[in-house]
């Protein structure tokens, strides 16, 4: 047990106050450890504002949504009239409904902007493995809260975006239909699947969001922040001052929260802008057909997710069954290469084309659709492993050589392309398209080993760039 610290009997109320509190809780040591003595890289650029951004998006949803479930009622009934009555009745209601939808879109965008800075900056290099590890679970829980919210309006887009990514389930062999089944509670998305969908929303999901957001920060705040330079400030041959603290460092509290409220104000102009002149973004961010009442007897023309789904789903919509042969080939050639110009024992080398043939055998056996799915989430999943693809001997893009920045680009584009079709009605050309992005996208990650150590880097300054501004 840690002894009490006592103070002097005529100190102010206030810090008898805070003594009192921390001798019971560590209030001081946690403000000193994540705030006024956390000692951040001084060369931090506008890339660096998006993780607080996030929060602050967080903290949004959070808020907004305890105010909409005052009202709104998780049933397939009155589920759309619920929120109707929240828009037009509940005083304030459009409002606090406006920016829970705009948040959801803002929170992607926020999470894609964050996760390209560490992507550049190599922000997922040792010792920052699991930093990215569980920011990468939280994108996945992101997506998964999204799934499920879009269904609560209960509108036409909803309930068939649903019915038809709930269906994706049921191509897994042996386990899908049952396992489409337990998620959507009956035959058909109904009041069963509203109910589900509405408590790992507002409960099970948010839990364990807010459990991995903790956990990103405190793992951040053990092994200290990245920088644009991609240089250690605390490793042991950084420099220091007399008192242990990284010369190239400057305390987080009040620099960088000062710093950030700059950012906070320019994205909550942005977001009032939207929230109050353009909710609906154009159809993007509340597509047209969600102020329709929910008809399982009416299909719209033209299915398709919120645009932070639609890159994952042009790769869904791109595996063909003639894709497959594409997808073939590449494991066959993926093998050869492994046995031809890998340093693998025998006995791995007989193991490796051993499997391309199981594997091939397999994608040949079982249709399509599941092999749609698998590169959904493979999409995703492979994010995971960036930190042991990644082969480069400099973390930073400033530093690599200048053709990576080009690789880097067509690689956003792809993305953007790739989340443009997703809108789109299927078509041929869309398909080709999204079909040659999609090997464009796994073949970055899968071939980073190979292409990430190619050409010459430049000199890593021993000690940050910075210029005051």
């Amino acid at each position: 047990m840690a002894e009490f610290k006592e103070i002097s009997p005529n100190a102010p109320v206030g810090e008898k106050l805070l003594n009192w509190v921390d001798n019971r809780f560590p209030a001081s040591k946690l403000y000193k450890e994540h705030l006024s003595e956390y000692y951040a890289p001084k060369n931090f650029n506008f890339w660096y504002f998006f993780g607080s951004l996030a929060l602050l998006v967080l903290v949004i949803q959070i808020v907004t949504g305890i105010f909409l479930v005052m009202h709104y009622k998780p049933d397939a009934a009155v589920a759309f009239a619920s929120v109707e009555y929240i828009m037009r009745d509940v005083p304030w209601g459009w409002l606090i409904r406006y920016m829970h939808s705009t948040g959801a879109s803002a929170f992607f965008i926020v999470v894609y902007l964050h996760m390209f800075r560490g992507l550049i900056y190599g922000s997922y290099r040792k010792p920052r493995e699991l930093v990215w590890i569980f920011g990468c679970a939280i994108f996945l829980c992101l997506m998964a809260e999204a799934f499920m919210g879009y269904l609560l309006p209960w509108g036409q887009m909803s309930y068939w975006g649903a019915q038809v990514i709930v269906n994706l389930f049921s191509a897994i062999p042996f386990i899908g239909p049952d396992l489409a089944l337990l998620i959507r509670g009956d035959f058909v998305v109904g009041d069963a699947t509203l109910n589900r969908f509405f408590s790992f929303h507002v409960i099970a999901v948010p839990l364990v969001l807010l459990g991995l957001v903790v956990a990103h920060i405190i793992a951040l705040h053990e092994v200290g922040s990245n920088n644009p330079d991609g240089v250690e400030i605390k490793g042991p041959n950084a420099p220091k001052d007399a008192q242990g603290h990284p010369l190239d460092g400057i305390p987080f509290h009040p620099y960088y929260s000062v710093h950030d409220i700059m950012g906070v104000s320019v994205f909550l102009m942005a977001f009032t802008a939207i929230v109050f002149f353009a909710p609906e973004f154009g159809g993007y961010f509340l597509e047209y057909n969600n102020f329709i009442p929910a008809d399982p007897l009416t299909t719209p023309l033209h299915i398709a997710p919120v645009w932070y789904f639609t890159p994952f789903y042009s790769m869904l919509r791109a595996i063909t069954s003639e894709m497959m042969y594409a997808l073939i080939a590449c494991v066959v050639i993926g093998a050869v290469l492994a046995v031809a110009k890998g340093k693998l024992p025998q006995l791995l080398k007989g193991a490796v084309i051993g499997a391309a043939v199981v594997i091939s055998a397999l994608m040949l056996a079982i249709d399509a659709k599941f092999w749609g799915v698998v590169v959904m989430g493979g999409a995703v999943v492979i994010l995971f492993f960036l930190p042991w693809l990644d082969n480069s001997p400099v973390k930073s893009i400033r530093y690599r050589p200048d053709w990576h920045k080009y690789l880097y680009a067509v690689f956003v584009i792809n993305f953007l392309i790739l989340g443009y079709l997703g809108v789109q009605p299927p078509s041929p050309i869309g398909e080709r398209v999204s079909q040659v992005g999609s090997l464009f996208y796994f073949g970055f990650f899968l071939l980073m080993p190979w292409w990430s150590k190619l050409g010459t880097p430049k000199q890593v300054p021993d000690r940050v760039t910075f210029t005051p501004h």
